[in-house]
């Protein structure tokens, strides 16, 4: 097994999900997620990271703004995909949602860069980490495949994969922060919002 397999392993059985899957970020998992759902309305948080409207804008999505209170995760409104970047939490994955975790160089595990999305479902897990591997079935080499899905270069790579299982027994034994809206400032008041 190659260090991202055990990797999305270590990661759904620390947050108590049946499936993850291993990306570059959190925000291109949002996006695989988005992408996978075909959701066309999207509600976002008034106050998260500027990368979730954008990632909405750039797939076209209609959207609105929801401005509530939020602490360490969120849904994206009438969606079951749920931003949960900052949570770091002993089986938190709630059941039948995409569940997307960062691991951001600011993030409780700190690998830099690198995300994961956890499901419940293998149908879900199967096409998700096609999606993430330019649609192809990653342990295969992809000349010996007939792919068959649409696909987006979004995979976590080996080196941060090692990485995140070496840090992984240090962040189970910290304490980590609590994220709220009050972390973000208000999107719709940026100039690129207007």
């Amino acid at each position: 097994m190659n260090q991202v397999l055990k990797f999305e392993a270590a990661i759904a059985n620390f947050f108590g999900s049946p499936y993850a899957v291993a990306t570059d970020c959190c925000t291109h998992a949002i996006e695989l997620c988005l992408r996978h759902r075909g959701y066309k309305s999207v509600g976002c948080p008034a106050r998260t990271y500027v990368s979730i409207p954008m990632t909405i804008f750039k797939l076209g999505l209609d959207y609105y703004w929801r401005d509530y209170k939020w602490k360490n995760y969120y849904y994206l409104d009438r969606t079951d995909i749920i931003d949960a970047a900052v949570l770091w939490e002993r089986d938190s994955y709630i059941p039948e949602t995409l569940m997307c975790l960062s691991f951001q160089f600011q993030k409780h595990l700190s690998l830099g860069r690198g995300g994961a999305i956890l499901c419940d479902n293998v149908t879900d897990y199967d096409t998700l980490k096609k999606m993430s591997h330019d649609g192809r079935t990653p342990v295969i080499p992809w000349k010996e495949q007939d792919i068959d899905t649409i696909g987006y270069h979004y995979y976590m790579t080996l080196e941060v994969a090692q990485d995140g299982l070496d840090k992984l027994p240090d962040a189970i034994n910290r304490a980590p922060k609590i994220w709220t809206q009050d972390d973000y400032p208000f999107l719709p008041d940026m100039e690129v919002f207007q």
